[in-house]
């Protein structure tokens, strides 16, 4: 509940300064960077609720059972660690979905001017996107946490993970502001767009139908390439794992 109410007081502050934006822009005879001001709405309120749904922030489970030792019992189930720790995040955001996401928007569309998406096939695919956004977020939080087989604090890596999961994620400003070669850079470069960026693009219509599509392959690109990647890091971090007294 705390965090639900953080999250909408810090979406009416962020709403001001993006109508700002917009009506800079339209003053200048524009939209800015291709959002009006109902969109732009809807990406703050809806980005803000999505913050629970992927847990951008938070999850240090996995590194603080390696720090303890207690990964051991992980490593005895006989299920893949990787996928005993994402199928109960899956269910997590399954519930944030009700709780996290549904307030914000709802606070959002009483007070201010929402944009709805027009066109019936964007529902569906803000939902495969949201999927693919909860599955690119957990790879990058396992194996920013995995970093702990390997050190002895990871403090300073799951702070890095923060900091570019907001800015690089298009949580404090959209992407599309940035010149358009830096953010093609950030969108194939790097997978934070695929987090918050993506999902929200889609819902408000930013793009095109096909536009939005590809946007969803890149999405779907980044989730195999890290989750094959944390399988990877696994199998690695189980060959030299030790575990003091044992």
């Amino acid at each position: 509940m705390a965090a639900t109410i953080t999250n909408t007081m810090f979406g009416f502050v962020r709403t001001y300064v993006m109508l700002a934006v917009a009506g800079s822009a339209v003053a200048v005879g524009g939209q800015a960077a291709g959002y009006d001001a109902p969109q732009l709405v809807t990406y703050v309120w809806a980005g803000q609720g999505l913050i629970g749904v992927v847990a951008l922030w938070g999850w240090t489970e996995l590194a603080d059972r390696i720090r303890s030792g207690d990964v051991v019992t992980d490593l005895l189930r006989p299920v893949h660690p990787v996928l005993g720790y994402l199928l109960p995040d899956l269910g997590r955001a399954a519930y944030a979905l009700l709780t996290r996401f549904v307030v914000p928007i709802v606070v959002g569309a009483l007070a201010f001017d929402m944009y709805l998406p027009q066109r019936a096939a964007t529902y569906p695919m803000f939902a495969v996107s949201v999927l693919l956004a909860v599955l690119v977020c957990f790879a990058g939080r396992f194996l920013v946490n995995a970093a702990g087989y390997w050190l002895l604090d990871t403090r300073g890596v799951l702070m890095g993970w923060a900091v570019c999961a907001g800015v690089l994620g298009g949580l404090y400003f959209p992407i599309r502001f940035l010149p358009e070669w830096a953010a093609a850079a950030v969108y194939l470069g790097t997978p934070f767009p695929s987090v918050l960026q993506i999902p929200l693009d889609v819902l408000v219509e930013r793009d095109p139908p096909a536009g939005q599509l590809g946007l969803l392959g890149l999405q779907a690109l980044w989730a195999v390439l890290l989750l094959a990647a944390c399988v990877l890091v696994q199998r690695r971090a189980e060959r030299r794992l030790v575990v003091q007294g044992g």
